[in-house]
């Protein structure tokens, strides 16, 4: 009879754990961001990553690159359920947001493109706002606004993080400028539609894109469009995507005697606070080799 008060208290514990709600934290003061894939997870890491009590972890692996068609595994929403909340970058790029809200209705979700305005094509949203470096600063503050309401304590410290990335996003987007301000060209050929927002920003012209979607071979009659496109143009420089085959890319640089160079989305990389910004830095060192 002595066990009886102890076994009555385990099973209170149980049930308590049991039915606590979705998203609830683990112990009390702890926030677990869960964040789509790399790039939104690269913002995270710099807005919220070295707080106590915060967890930041990703969702996607991160090989997956762009999630266009991204099938979101049991596990997944296992972990968007378990999260506090799930950010998003918005614009589409998330195809599976409708299957992951059923399954875990009271999820919040902070889409960080909101307030950037959208490229559109055929009435279809261009998602990869991330690449132009100004819209990437919006993101920050975004999520920053976001994080603030859902854990008013940590507020501050929210947004003198994202203030002191933005400044560091801020002198890289000065540099991107200046350093492809006198290129001899302005003409490129990309492997897909991901850097619409980039050439925008950096007075870029894309005369064509390989693929339409990445991971996807183009037709003989869509190489064939491209390879017409880049004599007409002059066009000297086709950018592959390192997440990718280049053979496309090979294939037409063969035909045109354009030269195959890297450009890389920023979909991959290491899990370190510096990434992005190292990843455009090699961005605008190759477009100066190709342009310049």
């Amino acid at each position: 009879m002595k066990d009886i008060p102890l076994l009555r208290h385990s099973v209170i514990a149980f049930l308590l754990a049991a039915f606590a709600p979705a998203g609830a934290a683990e112990k009390p003061g702890t926030l677990r961001i869960l964040t789509s894939f790399y790039p939104v997870y690269i913002h995270a890491l710099n807005v919220a990553g070295n707080m106590p009590g915060v967890e930041v972890a990703n969702m996607a692996q991160p090989s997956a690159g762009c999630l266009h068609d991204y099938s979101i595994t049991p596990g997944d929403l296992v972990r968007i359920s378990n999260a506090d909340v799930f950010v998003v970058n918005g614009g589409g790029m998330e195809s599976f947001m409708d299957k992951a809200m059923k399954h875990a209705p009271g999820i919040r979700v902070l889409d960080l493109s909101e307030g950037i305005p959208m490229l559109r094509e055929n009435n279809v949203v261009n998602p990869h706002v991330w690449l132009s470096v100004s819209n990437a600063i919006v993101q920050v503050r975004n999520l920053a606004d976001g994080l603030s309401r859902i854990d008013p304590a940590r507020a501050a410290a929210f947004r003198a993080n994202a203030e002191q990335y933005a400044d560091k996003l801020r002198a890289l987007d000065a540099r991107m400028r200046s350093g492809l301000s006198d290129l001899r060209t302005r003409d490129i050929v990309t492997f897909h539609e991901a850097f619409p927002y980039f050439a925008r920003a950096y007075g870029l012209n894309i005369a064509a894109a390989i693929a339409r979607e990445p991971g996807s071979e183009p037709s003989a009659r869509e190489l064939a469009g491209t390879v017409d496109i880049i004599r007409k143009a002059g066009v000297k420089a086709i950018f592959a995507e390192p997440q990718y085959s280049s053979r496309a890319a090979q294939v037409i640089a063969r035909e045109t005697g354009a030269t195959v160079f890297a450009l890389d989305p920023a979909v991959t990389g290491p899990p370190e606070p510096g990434a992005f910004i190292r990843i455009m830095e090699e961005n605008l060192r190759e477009l100066q080799k190709a342009l310049k």
